[in-house]
């Protein structure tokens, strides 16, 4: 069997939260949940309760299009690098839920050892149209000041582009991935020694859509990195964040051949969820 932990940003909907990490149960699969810094954790402790569920100790606070989800992303790698060995890193939000019973999941990784599943795109996609000035342009998302929007309007009135150090070649798309431990760990060493990637990405806008994808990429890991992140997500509705997924997509999800789907809504439309436990994972 293949060593997983799972590692789950949560910021909202605990119980959601409880019933994701009872579907990723399974032997030799461990889970961490790391919990936004703004949140109350106390109803978390209470719900994640099972033994093979840790919540991160080095919780970060994370706002939307900020490099603080980076940052909770890699200390929550650290910490589990740390208490364990490991064969994969698979990143969840609180808001996915798997669509294939863990063995199948644990089958697939099994003979698929270092090697990490990542979604990106290169410059010139209709994707990279659309995202470039996010790293191109100054952004002070990260920061919180008075007056941070019109200093970095002011920081943008003047025509020059922003180019990654280091020779890095940007590549980005889905933050959620599937990584190989030893992978992971090569990005810890790398933010160590490069602070000026860290400089770099802390003023690029969404940074968690490109930092992994972008250093692996550029690393000698290079051809062990597989264009697919094992995720069924829908962007059909055009908006910044992807469609809430209901019991109408219960088909599509079925159909996709993905490991997990994202995004849920337990406080909405719990159907399902129960339909995806029942039906894909004979669970009752």
């Amino acid at each position: 069997m293949t060593r997983v932990a799972h590692l789950i940003l949560a910021h909202r909907s605990p119980k959601q939260v409880s019933r994701l990490t009872h579907a990723l149960t399974f032997p030799l699969h461990d889970v961490y949940v790391h919990v936004d810094k703004k949140k109350d954790i106390t109803p978390f402790r209470k719900l994640l309760n099972e033994p093979n569920t840790h919540i991160i100790a080095s919780r970060k606070r994370v706002d939307w299009g900020a490099y603080n989800m980076v940052e909770a992303t890699l200390s929550s790698m650290s910490e589990i690098l740390e208490r364990g060995h490991y064969d994969f890193i698979n990143l969840l939000s609180g808001a996915d839920y798997p669509l294939v019973k863990p063995e199948i999941v644990d089958r697939f990784l099994g003979g698929h050892h270092q090697k990490s599943f990542m979604e990106f795109q290169q410059r010139g996609s209709p994707w990279w149209e659309e995202a470039k000035d996010r790293t191109e342009k100054v952004h002070l998302t990260n920061y919180r000041f008075r007056g941070k929007h019109l200093l970095q309007g002011l920081i943008n009135i003047f025509p020059f582009k922003r180019k990654p150090p280091g020779g890095l070649v940007l590549v980005g798309r889905s933050q959620w991935f599937t990584i190989a431990a030893e992978h992971a760990a090569y990005v810890l060493r790398y933010v160590e020694r490069h602070p000026e990637v860290v400089r770099f990405f802390k003023h690029t806008w969404g940074p968690d859509e490109f930092f992994f994808q972008t250093i692996l990429y550029s690393s000698p890991f290079k051809d062990a990195v597989i264009n697919n992140n094992l995720r069924y997500i829908d962007w059909s509705e055009g908006n910044t964040s992807p469609k809430v997924l209901t019991l109408d997509d219960y088909g599509p999800l079925k159909k996709s051949g993905k490991f997990y789907g994202r995004k849920f809504k337990h406080l909405t439309d719990s159907e399902i969820l129960t339909h995806i436990d029942v039906h894909l994972l004979n669970r009752t």
